[in-house]
This record gives structure tokens, C-alpha cells and sequence, in this order.
């Protein structure tokens, strides 16, 4: 009886050692990996991070875009936020220090509940960096430490080259650049159109749905396309579903290449929690189903193959059970 209860414990170590490795090494845990110019080549530089991480360096990015704040801001704001929370939105810290940027309510930043708002947290933090007279011009580590006030003014600078790594990809100035593998979600649980479209006023601005709001539809399992109120959909721009199958989507316009991978970038670092199943933009294509290959091209660039600067990015959701 002894010898069997000592198997079964061996056993039971040895698998949770498994499982153990197999989180550390990425095979399981989803992650997200911005990509340097030259894309998956050989030597390019890269930054692997988490889906959460991904999400809070996209809303830093965004809500520099909405207030129309250079790369430079962004590349600040990350780095600062890499050093103070590794980019989590953690509750504690030293002394009463809370949030992305570990900001002090008895400081003056704000309440704890208005702190633990990445939002807010970050609009805070740029209120404070663009009073710094040429803030662009300065080192990092002198207009991070100008708005932080940190007893380690020197340790935002080893973030540096992956801040810039990322403010590339999350500005849209590098296409295809961010991509995540998809961890196991939660099933039965699917996207909210409405969440999604909330999502993005709050960080880019009510702006980025300027043009009538963006088209929301459902979409065929294995459809590319978003219905929208033109075609016949309720009033809202919500199109009755097919059938059991089909799945909320959402239509954002881009004006610009630029514009379209911010957004899309955006939206593949905020996959996992926003429940996005597909992301469509510029000829290339991220689905959840096939994300270890990351953004696959589909044709539908312009003729010399490159990325399609026209049309809107389209987010096919998760559609539930």
C-alpha cells in the first residue's frame, strides 16, 4: 500500500513538473512578440511579453494617439511602466504605490480606484511628461525620472530598445509586427460588439469611430465578411443571425496604413480578453485557431504584394454558447 501511494506521488510530481516546463517554455501559456524591421528573420530583434502586458502597452499607445503625442511619448510611458509594474496593473508597491506607473494617491495622482484605471493612469502620466519643456529631446531616464520622481532614476534605461520595439508596432509604423499565440480560453464565453466598441472610444478617442460609428454585424463561421446595417440589419447596425452559428463582428475604419495596424495591433494584443477570434487588415490576417503562424497573408493586399492601405480592420468575435 505504501509502495502504490509512493508511485502515485512521483507520478503526480512528475507531471506537475511537466506542466510546470511546459508553461515556462510558452507551449501552453499564450504570449504576444513584437518584431523588429525584418519581421521573423534571423537576427531580428524581438520582445516577448504577455497577453495582459500586451494589452496595457496597447492602451499606452493608444491613449498617446488620442491625444496626438509623438513615438517618443510612447516610448517613455513603456519604458517607464516596463520598470515601475512590468507593464501589469498591479495593486500594491512601495508605500501607498499602485498601478501601471505606481503612482501615490498621497501624491496628488488620484484616488486608488482612478489609479487602477489604466486609462486614467496613463492620461495622468502625460498630463505630468508633456510639462517637461522638450521631453523628446531628453534622454529616456531624464524625462521618465522628471515625471516619477524614482530613487532608480538610471533603471528606466534598460527598457529602452524594447520600448522602441514595441512603440513601432503599437504606432503602426512597423505592419505585422505584434502577434500573440492564443492560450486556452473559457468556453461558451463570446465577444461583446459593445465591449469592444466601448473599449476603443475610452483609449483612442470617440474619433476612431468618427465616421458613423464603425459597422457591428455577425459573420458566417468561417466568413470573413461583417453584415452591417446597410445591408438590411436592425437599427443599431446589428444583423440578425443566420444562423447558430454566426458570429459578432466589428468593422473599424482606418484611414491610413498607419492607422490600420495601430488598430490592429491593438486588437491582437487585446485578443484573449476582448474574445476576437479573427483580425483582418491590410492583406494579412491573425486568427486565433491558427496563431502560432501569426499574421498570415490573404491575397487581398494591393498587386506587388504588399499591404492594402484601403478598407477598415475587421474583427470577427468569439460567438459563445
Amino acid at each position: 500500500m505504501l509502495l502504490r501511494i509512493s508511485v502515485a506521488c512521483v507520478v503526480l510530481l512528475t507531471v506537475v513538473a511537466y506542466m510546470a516546463v511546459r508553461g515556462m517554455t510558452g507551449q501552453d501559456a499564450a504570449v504576444c512578440t513584437a518584431r523588429g524591421a525584418g519581421g521573423g528573420s534571423a537576427g531580428s530583434p524581438r520582445y516577448e511579453l504577455k497577453p495582459v502586458q500586451a494589452a496595457n502597452a496597447a492602451t499606452i499607445a493608444a491613449v498617446a494617439s488620442q491625444r496626438g503625442l509623438p513615438e517618443r511619448a510612447v516610448t517613455i510611458a513603456l519604458a517607464t511602466a516596463m520598470q515601475e509594474s512590468q507593464l501589469r496593473n498591479i495593486t500594491h508597491g512601495d508605500r501607498d504605490s499602485v498601478g501601471l506607473f505606481q503612482q501615490r494617491p498621497s501624491q496628488g495622482w488620484g484616488t486608488v480606484e482612478q489609479i487602477s484605471d489604466p486609462v486614467y493612469a496613463v492620461g495622468k502620466f502625460y498630463d505630468h511628461l508633456v510639462d517637461i519643456p522638450g521631453y523628446s529631446r531628453l534622454p529616456l531616464t531624464v524625462a521618465a525620472q522628471r515625471v516619477q520622481r524614482s530613487g532608480y532614476p538610471q533603471a528606466y534605461a534598460k527598457h529602452e530598445t524594447n520600448a522602441s520595439l514595441l512603440t513601432a508596432a503599437l504606432t503602426g509604423r512597423e505592419a505585422a509586427a505584434l502577434t500573440c499565440t492564443a492560450g486556452a480560453r473559457e468556453t461558451g464565453e463570446g465577444g461583446d460588439p459593445a465591449r469592444v466598441r466601448e473599449r476603443l472610444t475610452r483609449e483612442f478617442g470617440r474619433d476612431v469611430l468618427a465616421d458613423g460609428g464603425g459597422s457591428v454585424g455577425t459573420s458566417a463561421a468561417g466568413d470573413g465578411s461583417v453584415g452591417s446595417a446597410a445591408g438590411g440589419g436592425s437599427a443599431h447596425g446589428v444583423r440578425p443571425a443566420a444562423h447558430a452559428e454566426a458570429q459578432p463582428a466589428v468593422s473599424v475604419p482606418a484611414p491610413g496604413r498607419r492607422q490600420g495596424w495601430e488598430l490592429a495591433h491593438w486588437a491582437v494584443a487585446n485578443a484573449e480578453g476582448l474574445h476576437i477570434a479573427r483580425i483582418s487588415y491590410g492583406g494579412r490576417e491573425w486568427s486565433a485557431d491558427r496563431s502560432r503562424e501569426g499574421w498570415r497573408r490573404t491575397g487581398a493586399g494591393d498587386a506587388k504584394g504588399g499591404d492594402s492601405s484601403q478598407g477598415p480592420v475587421r474583427l470577427l468575435l468569439d460567438a459563445g454558447h
